[in-house]
This record gives structure tokens, C-alpha cells and sequence, in this order.
């Protein structure tokens, strides 16, 4: 008015934007929503619309989806966008990463058209894990920075999960999302961390020497800090210690030992952790 902007309607609105796929596809959605909750004016009467656009290793899968909606507060009642992106990281061995973005165009009668962009940089795509017994290799697509979780069963494996409850009870990483394991795939550091944890363990009839954090994990004893143990291991370290770094050592039933080398290469297939990724480990009934 008189050459000064005046505020003539408002509205207030939540926006989300999730993404959803699988670790055994190469496809994945993004999907936004719009929800008003209070309006006056002539804001009221806008309406919302959006394309998405994905840029990286990656294209789009098929046309975007958001047509022309209300914007009417009512009841909270979500105006819902949906499109696919696909991977371009499928040769053997190939990582690919993916940003995709929704612009949404709002349109309130009578004015300019405004625009607002929402980016989600949150899927990694490879075809890096190979094949897991009779499970093929596939492409696939993650949250990479998601910390997927391996659970060992106390029935069934009772002295490790015992072992590895009380590592992360005295400190030790990877029972959290703010503090997992990272896995590595480094021999020199694997073989190091496992003969500084396990390179003196005793020979004991039925039962052998289980490191925490796993060598195969940037988290071992290759990386910084001491041994420890806890009595009843059979290992000759220092008991009763806390804190988070190092690694402690156990003599555990051997077959169990064993049995967690397969468990934690069908937790990588199924997961498609790779070599630096973060996960956790938990302890299951």
C-alpha cells in the first residue's frame, strides 16, 4: 500500500520428506508431504505442487508426482508428493551416491508464485557385496550413515553374547547409534588387531579367544589403547577396567566363536556394510 509491502494473509504448514527402499533393489522413493495447520487472508487460498530432481550417481525412476493441491488448512491433512530415483553405480564394484531434491511451487490467487527447495542426500547404492552363500550378488541402496544392528542370541550363543555384554557394560563401543563400530577390511589391521587381543590366548580344549570390539573394525587394539579382560576369561590382561577404547579378550566355546564368523557375513550381505560403515552390535533372547 502506498508503495509499502502489507501483509495481506499468512499460513503456517509442517514439511516432511522421508525416503524408502531396499537393500536388495536399486530403485528407492522420496516422498514429501505438506501439512497447514492455521491460515488467514489471502494465503488460504494457495495452493502446492512439486517435481523432484535427483543429481549424482543416479537418474530419475519415472515422472514425478505431486499434482496441484489445496494448501486450505484442514485438520492437518497431509498434501503428499512421491517419486523414484534409480542408481547408475551397477557395474561390479561400483559405489554411488544420490541427492534428491523437491522444489515445491506455492501459489497463493492473485500473487507471485513462490518456490522452496528440500534437498535429501541420504542414499548410498553399490554392487560391491558379493555373493553370500546361496544369495546372489546384487545392486542395492542404503541410509549409509544408518548403524544397522546384528543381534546375538543369548540361547544360543550365551558365551559370547556374556562376553560382549559385559565389553560394552565396561565401555566399549557399539551398543548405541551414537557410538557403533565401523567395519574394516584391511588384513594388516584385522590380523593386527586379533594378535594383540588373541596372539597370547592359552590353548584350552573347547574353547577360543574372542576379541571386542571384532578385529574387523576400526575399533580394535591396531587403533590405540590397551587389552583388557574379565575374570573367568582365561586371559592374562587387566580385569575390572572401564572406559572406551582398547579391546577386551575372552576365551569363549569355540563353536561359538565360529558361529559369529558366519553371523556377521550374513549381517554385511544382508545389510550391505561395507568397508568403513558404521553398525551396532546388540544382545538378543
Amino acid at each position: 500500500m502506498n508503495g509499502r509491502p502489507t501483509v495481506t494473509g499468512a499460513l503456517s504448514m509442517d514439511v516432511y520428506d522421508f525416503t524408502y527402499g531396499s537393500v536388495s533393489l536399486p530403485n528407492w522413493i522420496h516422498q514429501i508431504g505438506v501439512s497447514p495447520w492455521s491460515g488467514w487472508g489471502d494465503a488460504r487460498n494457495s495452493t502446492v505442487t512439486g517435481t523432484m530432481s535427483a543429481v549424482g550417481d543416479c537418474v530419475l525412476n519415472g515422472t514425478s508426482s505431486f499434482p496441484v493441491q489445496s494448501l486450505a488448512p484442514a485438520n492437518n491433512t497431509s498434501r503428499v508428493g512421491e517419486a523414484g530415483a534409480r542408481t547408475t553405480a551397477t557395474a561390479v564394484g561400483a559405489v554411488g551416491e544420490c541427492t534428491t531434491t523437491w522444489v515445491l511451487s506455492l501459489q497463493p490467487v492473485g500473487y507471485p508464485q513462490a518456490t522452496e527447495s528440500f534437498a535429501m542426500a541420504e542414499i548410498m547404492c553399490d554392487n560391491v557385496v558379493g555373493a553370500n552363500g546361496f544369495r546372489p550378488a546384487r545392486v542395492g541402496c542404503v541410509v549409509p550413515w544408518y548403524p544397522a544392528q546384528v543381534l546375538y542370541s543369548q540361547s544360543s550363543y550365551p558365551s559370547l553374547a556374556s562376553h560382549v555384554s559385559r565389553a560394552q557394560a565396561s565401555g566399549l563401543p557399539g551398543a548405541t547409534f551414537d557410538n557403533p563400530l565401523n567395519r574394516n577390511v584391511e588384513t594388516a589391521t584385522i590380523n593386527l588387531n586379533r594378535s594383540r587381543a588373541c596372539g597370547d590366548a592359552p590353548s584350552i580344549a573347547g574353547k577360543s579367544c574372542d576379541e571386542y570390539p571384532l578385529a574387523t573394525t576400526f575399533q580394535g587394539l591396531a587403533f590405540g589403547g590397551s587389552r583388557r579382560t574379565f575374570s573367568g576369561c582365561s586371559i592374562n590382561a587387566p580385569t575390572n577396567l572401564s572406559g572406551p577404547s582398547g579391546a577386551s579378550a575372552c576365551m569363549i566355546t569355540g563353536s561359538e566363536n565360529n558361529a559369529q564368523g558366519a553371523l556377521m557375513a550374513a549381517f554385511f550381505y544382508d545389510y550391505r556394510v561395507l568397508h568403513s560403515d558404521p553398525y551396532r552390535v546388540g544382545i538378543g533372547s
